[in-house]
This record gives C-alpha cells, structure tokens and sequence, in this order.
C-alpha cells in the first residue's frame, strides 16, 4: 500500500492531507452536533415552568444562555419579550443566526475538499501520462509492459482523489441534513416560546 501511495506521485501528499482533514471534521461535527445538546426536548418545559412560578430572573437566564444553542436563543428572546413580540422575534432571529454559524463551522470544508480531491487525482493523473508519453518519444511504443505500468501508476492518484472525495461528499450532506433537522426543531421551540408569551392563542408545552 505504500508502495502504491508512493508510485502516485507528489499529489498524493495533498490527498493524503485532505483524506486527514475529511477525518478530523467528521469526527469533530459527529460529536458536536447531537440534537440532544443542542436543542434539549425538555428545554423549553423547564423555561416555561420558570415563567409560570415568576422565578425566570437574571441568574437563570444566565443558566438558560450557558446550557445550550437552543438556550442561547431562548434567552436572547426572552431578555427582549417585554418590548414586544416583534422585537423579541428579532432577538431569536439574530440569536439564531450565530448559533446556526456555529452549527455550521467546518462543513463547508468538507464539501470543498469533495470537489478538490478529484481535481487532485485528475491533475496527478496527466501529470503521469505526460511522463508515459515522454517514455515512449524515448524508449519507442516496443515494451508494452514499461506503458502499462506507467498508466497504472498515472492513474492512482485519480483513484485516491475519488476515494477521498466520495465519503468527503457524504459526510458533507449528512451533516448538512442533520443541521437542518435541528434548526427546524429550534425554530419550531422559539415559535412556542413567542406565541405563548405575545398571543392570545396560549400554546400548551408539557412539563415533562
């Protein structure tokens, strides 16, 4: 196998690199975005239990901002709910906004490297039939088996590129869903929240 990586050529090094990066991301978003951290199911039950037994005060919307994104957010709503449901809903948006940032950090990367990767490989590859073709203006078309071990090695890299572009492109869209599942799940959370404090129509949240 190492044997192969090195037949490949330099291109193989950024690959490699990529491969790496593909990697540490994925184990990273996996561990970061757990939808039950993020938007705990019993968050808004807690708050809600809060403002009905008037203890909603600073310290627990300090407790509510530090527990989790769909804490923050809650918060910054309601530090803003007494100058109206459509200031508060500005509060959530923008709240929202820099969690979903986060959510977000590092998975574009991924879809970038899905794209470069088999750039790489491509690029390695002509890069490899253009010294094949300087073999045969040197040594003449007569030994088939030197061309033919030369466009093997040529085409590793393509191989490699794909190799590592096909679960970088996977992980990209995995992630993406999995971040867009939770962002429906913390604006439907943020909705109860201002429709039960500025409408008349009271939404009913279970204290679990």
């Amino acid at each position: 196998m190492f044997e192969i990586f090195l037949a490949g050529g330099i291109l193989m090094w950024p690959i490699l690199a990529c491969s790496l990066i593909v990697i540490a991301i994925s184990a990273e978003r996996y561990w970061t975005l757990n939808p039950a951290k993020i938007a705990p199911k019993t968050l808004l039950a807690q708050v809600w239990s809060w403002i009905k037994n008037n203890q909603l005060d600073a310290s627990k919307l300090r407790e509510l901002k530090q527990s989790s994104p769909l804490g923050q957010i809650l918060a910054a709503g309601l530090s803003n709910s007494k100058h109206g449901r459509e200031v508060m809903k500005d509060s959530v948006q923008e709240a929202a906004s820099q969690v979903i940032h986060e959510l977000e950090r590092y998975v574009n990367i991924l879809g970038t490297i899905a794209n470069i990767a088999p750039l790489l490989g491509l690029l390695g590859t002509v890069f490899g039939m253009i010294q094949v073709f300087n073999s045969i203006m040197v040594q003449g078309t007569g030994n088939t088996g030197v061309l033919a071990g030369g466009i093997s090695v040529a085409l590793y890299t393509t191989a490699a590129g794909l190799i590592v572009a096909i679960p970088a492109m996977i992980a990209h869209r995995f992630f993406q869903r999995r971040i867009d599942s939770i962002v429906v799940t913390m604006e439907e959370e943020a909705i109860k929240l201002v429709d039960a404090l500025h409408s008349d129509r009271r939404v009913d949240v279970k204290l679990v």
